[in-house]
């Protein structure tokens, strides 16, 4: 998913270069919603490491 929003965030960036202002503006948009749901699972998957590791110890 990391990887999605980083070719989001090139496409937003050259077509910002270019002057497509409407397309750049929708990949940046993407862009922010993948990063925003990567880090959220990234962030659950940290808490439920740390609880499994709780209960196992």
């Amino acid at each position: 998913m990391l990887k999605w929003a980083l070719i989001f965030l090139v496409v937003s960036l050259i077509a910002g270069a270019l002057g497509f202002t409407g397309v750049a503006s929708g990949a940046k948009t993407i862009a922010k919603i993948l990063f925003a749901l990567f880090l959220l699972g990234f962030i659950l998957l940290i808490l439920l490491a740390w609880g499994a590791g709780e209960l196992i110890f």
